[in-house]
């Protein structure tokens, strides 16, 4: 019983991974997000205990186990939260590769929200242009970087400038 338990978590919190990308405005947007395993995680986590405390005593009766399960979701689910806290493990690919299909929300968003305020389409409409201008920009860069490794200097910087872009559906 308690591996059927472990597989629909783990199912579940996969799924709920997954789930965090259908609000990218494109396929092409869908970079793998750090950020977003440990929210998955932080949710599984959370499921986990949850789902056991409304199931204690009718399908799971082994206190130990139960215990076991919870003291094992709260040290999950407390590091998730730390590791989204604190960014810990994210750099600069990671950072870029994070952000993409959090821009193309706010694509999303702005393409698809019923505005009727002009000043306020007029601020979804800059926002549209801003964000694909930095998702371009960010793919450049993690190419970049993968090709040339990091730029750590001012000088460097100086001889590989970020090009400028178009904001490109």
């Amino acid at each position: 019983m308690y591996l059927i338990f472990a597989a629909m978590i783990t199912t579940s919190t996969v799924t709920m991974f997954l789930l965090t990308y259908t609000n990218a405005w494109t396929w092409a947007h869908m970079t793998f997000s750090e950020e977003r395993v440990y929210m998955a995680l932080l949710m599984g986590s959370a499921m986990a205990i949850i789902m056991l405390g409304f199931m204690w005593g009718m399908m799971y009766k082994n206190v130990t186990i139960n215990l076991a399960i919870i003291a094992g979701a709260l040290v999950l689910g407390l590091t998730a939260l730390w590791l989204s806290r604190s960014q810990t493990f994210v750099e600069d690919q990671a950072y870029m590769n994070g952000m993409i299909p959090h821009h193309s929300i706010a694509i999303l968003t702005s393409e698809r929200a019923d505005i009727d305020d002009v000043r306020v389409r007029e601020l979804a409409d800059e926002i549209i242009e801003a964000q694909r201008k930095e998702i371009a920009e960010m793919k450049w860069l993690v190419e970049d970087i993968e090709q040339n490794g990091a730029v750590t200097t001012t000088e460097e910087a100086e001889q590989r400038p970020v090009p400028e872009f178009e904001a490109n559906p």
